[in-house]
């Protein structure tokens, strides 16, 4: 008995399609598994804001003239609470910059000779609390406190400006210098070059005469309390007697690197 054509080809072309879809099922499975998986790590993209806020330390490198301050701004760490605040403050932050030619016109060793908290002191006195372009200093009330002020009152500065306003100046009671060019004037830094370090009165003034036998005590005469803040007019002798220095700033002290910096 012969079978007809149809049921002898029906079989193979079954087969057949059967062997062609099984083939094209391996090829996409192979395609897939060879395929990278899509990548779980969103890729981030720089902000408009230049990578995420004020860089001090890199403004001044730019700057070239602030090598000694900015090595003092690393040695104390208060260089990372200043571009912390920068990058969370609402009143902005004020800085003098001490060049290199003002560090190397102080007496050789006379950082060397402060002690850790009034390094800490020393750094924080160049830094006002808010920000003030050069005709805002003009209105500004004296004496102006500065980062290293406490209650007390301690620890400030004296700005005055010329009639014609073109000159802004200022003094600590131990000395005196003029703001020169801004290296950086946009909100929420004011970043001024200073030709001086400025010299915070109760740790560069004279120290309190000792008082004169047989002199009754009483109010101190003009001399006497001559300079920014006659209650604390006596250099501390240790970094414990430093009560003026805001506490939030000082705990930087707490993770100094106490290497010593010599001039």
């Amino acid at each position: 008995m012969f079978s007809s054509p149809t049921s002898i080809l029906l079989p193979a072309l079954v087969l057949l399609s059967i062997s062609i879809l099984l083939g094209r099922a391996t090829s996409a499975i192979a395609a897939s598994a060879a395929a990278p998986a899509p990548s779980t790590t969103a890729t981030t993209t720089p902000s408009s804001s230049g990578g995420g806020g004020l860089n001090l330390t890199s403004i001044l490198e730019k700057s070239g003239h602030h090598t000694t301050f900015l090595r003092l701004l690393r040695d104390t760490r208060v260089g990372e609470q200043i571009e912390s605040q920068l990058n969370n403050s609402f009143n902005g932050l004020t800085i003098f910059a001490p060049t290199d030619a003002a560090f190397a016109g102080l007496k050789q060793g006379t950082l060397n000779k402060l002690a850790t908290q009034e390094q800490v002191a020393l750094v924080l006195y160049h830094v006002l609390p808010r920000y003030y372009t050069v005709s805002s200093f003009e209105t500004t009330s004296n004496p102006v406190n500065t980062q290293a002020s406490g209650r007390g009152g301690v620890y400030t500065i004296n700005v005055t400006s010329t009639d014609s306003g073109d000159r802004v100046n200022v003094s600590t009671g131990v000395n005196e210098t003029p703001l020169r060019d801004h290296l950086y004037l946009t909100f929420p830094l004011a970043l001024y070059s200073v030709d001086e370090v400025l010299l915070p009165y109760q740790l560069f003034g004279p120290k309190a005469p000792a008082p004169t036998p047989g002199k009754r005590p009483g109010k101190s005469s003009p001399s006497e309390v001559e300079g920014p803040a006659a209650a604390a007019d006596s250099a501390p002798d240790s970094a414990g007697s430093l009560t003026g220095v805001r506490l939030e700033w000082v705990c930087a002290a707490a993770v100094l690197v106490t290497g010593n910096l010599i001039l």
